[in-house]
């Protein structure tokens, strides 16, 4: 139906616009009040980056504006030559010495802003780098459980999204408010050694412009944060009709007419609130431009009545008419620049914020160190609860794991089974309660040391994007042999035959020469990584979930035979797979509900029977 209305619905903004609406309310003096916060973090930033281009690149733009102001002064004496009485070649003559000091001071000047400008290029990827490591360098170590802390997610998008970015900004912003204040002050400066009476005409000359400035700014600024949700919207559209993973279904359901309808729906009411933008900037323009001339007109007025009363003398106001000039184009560049150093400081303020937070959420050193080889993992009353949440995942649990044996949690889901292995490898910490290795408390050991202790086969196990070697070695390569075992354990040496280039092929078809795996394929890969890393505790959660049912059964043989000595956690749905685990805990609602061996439990007759029996009867 061509005809039919478009539901187009609404669509929040994206943390790439998350501070919009306080730039589309807030006046330019407000904005003035937070530029010495604002420059001041930008620079202390620069300076841990790099001192010296620091240095540098501030130096070299006051020594810039220093012989802007001494060029506008030597242009006095260059005037008053050429306006004296004589002949023209005399005045010429008079007039080279000055002459050539502005041309020195014209040189010089740009020598120094070309210099600065080359040490602001040299700031800005050092920035980049350090607040890009800074940022991963703590979410890489907070704990784990701020990853389930919506505030915490909220905060990492927006430092991520756009507060990393703007670092660089900021402090190319602050350079240029700075700059451009420097020119200003170079302006005046000159107006009041040439006489006080001329400051108040820079005043006059510059308002109009700035009036101008700031309102078509403002008025842009609002339109685009109105819009914002319509290009959100029309970005999307526009993946829909031009992306791969889609592409198949805009084909198969012939949706590319329908698609092409919304896409051109929200592109014409953008194209229409553009257009009366550009007749309102028009307008305004227009506007500006009227008391611009009347400034300019006034200052030229003022000018004339001040050389009427003989109050200074030609060669000065030709040189006040210079300065005038120079201090509106710095004006021009201060409020570009002040309003772009607001804008931007809003989310570095997010990235400055989210990393206080971090800061804080990292674990304190720890002195004790992990055991050499443990007898056994004890867990003693262990309560946890994930961050937001009502209801405890975790209620006083207690579990005992001897060395050597394979245990088992069974449960349904929301059952605390994942959470519960997540403690005992030292990914989460309880709220209650303690897990030991022998008598060592894990809360006194450094949990980077228990992770190399552990390996954790996961069931939403990472697809990294590096080498088939690199996936399973996890950058601990311990040679072919230690690679070639574990592959072949898991079953992944059968799908690295099959790779072109073997253990080096990328696993990633974004890349050239990339190749993409099946589901079953990666979990196998996951499983050889957990097998090389030799770890005193081995936990395999769902390791079986992706693959067919001679696989798993295959890889389920191979754990009880590469288990031999080693500790396993199994933690699966499938119940017949832990028919040989020496001990099972059945785990429900946060609880230990059941404990014993396979036989203990099914004369039970308890939920782990239930469940048992359930499952067979799916295959009598």
């Amino acid at each position: 139906m061509p005809d039919e209305p478009l539901e187009l619905g609404e669509i929040a903004l994206s943390d790439w616009h998350a501070h919009t609406d306080k730039m589309a309310e807030v006046g330019f003096l407000t904005i003035a009040r937070r530029l010495p916060s604002l420059i001041g973090q930008a620079m202390r930033m620069a300076w841990g980056a790099s001192p010296r281009d620091t240095m540098a690149t501030i130096s070299l733009n006051l020594l810039g504006g220093v012989f802007t102001a001494f060029g506008l002064l030597a242009t006095t004496g260059v005037l008053t030559a050429l306006f004296s009485d004589g002949p023209t070649p005399d005045r010429v003559m008079a007039a080279l010495p000055s002459l050539a000091l502005v041309g020195a001071a014209a040189v010089v000047r740009t020598i120094m802003q070309s210099g600065a400008g080359w040490a602001e290029s040299r700031l800005t990827p050092q920035i980049a780098r350090l607040t890009e490591e800074r940022l991963y360098g703590l979410t890489s170590r907070v704990e784990l459980v701020s990853y389930d802390d919506p505030e915490f997610h909220d905060a990492l998008e927006r430092a991520r999204g756009r507060g990393v970015v703007t670092a660089d900004w900021v402090v190319s912003a602050a350079v240029d408010v700075v700059t451009a204040a420097v020119g200003i002050v170079a302006a005046a400066g000159v107006l009041g050694v040439l006489h006080p009476v001329l400051l108040p005409l820079l005043l006059l000359a510059v308002l109009p412009d700035a009036w101008a400035a700031v309102r078509n700014a403002r008025m842009r600024y609002s339109t685009m944060y109105g819009l914002i949700p319509a290009r959100r919207r029309k970005w999307i559209i526009g993946e829909l009709l031009a992306d791969r993973e889609p592409a198949a279904e805009v084909r198969s359901f012939t949706m590319r007419g329908f698609l092409l309808r919304m896409y051109d729906a929200v592109a014409k009411a953008e194209q229409d609130v553009l257009l009366k933008l550009a007749r309102r900037q028009t307008f305004a323009g227009l506007v500006g431009q009227a008391l611009g001339g009347l400034g300019t007109a006034l200052v030229y007025v003022a000018l004339g009545v001040l050389l009427a009363l003989g109050a200074i003398p030609l060669a000065v106001a030709g040189t006040a008419v210079l300065a005038i000039r120079s201090g509106q184009g710095s004006l021009s560049s201060l409020m570009y620049a002040t309003n772009r150093l607001y804008e931007q400081g809003l989310y570095f303020t997010d990235f400055l914020e989210f990393c206080a937070d971090a800061e804080r959420r990292l674990i304190a050193p720890r002195p004790a160190a992990v055991p050499e080889r443990f007898q056994r993992i004890t867990a003693e009353n262990l309560s946890f609860t994930y961050p937001g949440a009502d209801e405890p995942a975790l209620r006083d649990v207690s579990i005992e794991i001897k060395q050597g044996e394979v245990i088992a949690f069974v449960g349904e889901n929301g059952s605390g089974k994942t959470t519960l292995a997540k403690i005992l490898a030292g990914l989460y910490e309880p709220d209650t309660g303690a897990v030991h290795w022998d008598d060592t408390d894990l809360k006194q050991i450094n949990p980077e040391d228990l992770r190399r202790r552990t390996a954790v086969i996961a069931q939403d196990h990472t697809r990294w994007p590096l080498t088939a070697r690199y996936n399973i070695t996890m950058g601990t390569d311990k040679g072919d042999p230690a690679l070639h075992s574990a592959a072949a354990v898991a079953g992944a040496d059968e799908v690295i035959a099959d790779l072109p280039h073997g253990y080096r092929t990328l696993l990633d078809r974004r890349f050239k020469d990339g190749h993409e795996l099946s589901g079953g394929q990666w979990q196998r890969i996951a499983v050889a990584r957990g097998f090389h890393r030799e770890a005193d505790l081995l936990i395999c959660d769902e390791p079986t979930a992706a693959l067919d049912a001679r696989a798993e059964h295959a890889l389920f043989e191979r754990i009880r035979s590469h288990s031999d000595g080693r500790t396993v956690l199994l933690i699966t749905h499938r119940l017949a797979s832990v028919r040989y685990a020496d001990r099972i805990y059945v785990l429900d609602h946060g609880k230990v509900a059941e404990q014993g061996d396979h036989e203990t439990l099914l004369a039970l007759d308890g939920l782990y029977a239930d469940l048992y029996t359930l499952q067979a009867s799916a295959y009598r």
